[in-house]
């Protein structure tokens, strides 16, 4: 098991930047997950329904930030995570993925942070978030 990472509150540990967001991004997601909407991969489809441009599925930018927070402080760490979906992503957007150290408790003999989470595009937040992590208070 790895260290619990060594934090305080309001530390934000190092941003991911992902992207640009492609086709083949959203293809392979869609293969991954089964999510075969056409507001994933059909132009037309997408234009009538007042869409700009085919738009990626929540649950891929949620998936990159679920990954950021296992490789920044260690799946075996993470005792909660959420989202909640704020704005479409389209392709060639390019995404920040990362969080912010909120709070720091005790409970059940561990140090638990939590922390607010969010994936930014160039217009702004695009997914929110919350997690809590064990860690190492300094």
């Amino acid at each position: 098991m790895r260290t619990p990472a060594k934090v305080r509150i309001g530390d934000s540990p190092d941003t991911r930047v992902i992207g640009p967001v492609t086709q083949t991004d959203i293809v392979r997601f869609a293969g991954a997950g089964g999510d075969f909407n056409p507001l994933h991969h059909n132009p037309e489809f997408v234009a009538a329904s007042g869409f700009p441009g085919v738009i990626a599925m929540g649950q891929m930018q949620a998936g990159m930030l679920a990954g950021w927070v296992s490789d920044t402080f260690g799946v075996e760490h993470v005792r909660s995570f959420g989202v909640r979906f704020v704005a479409p992503v389209f392709l060639g957007d390019t995404l920040t993925v990362g969080g912010t150290i909120t709070a720091i408790t005790e409970r059940d003999g561990e140090s638990l942070a939590d922390l607010d989470l969010v994936v930014s595009g160039a217009k702004g937040p695009v997914v929110t978030g919350a997690a809590t992590v064990v860690v190492s208070a300094t």
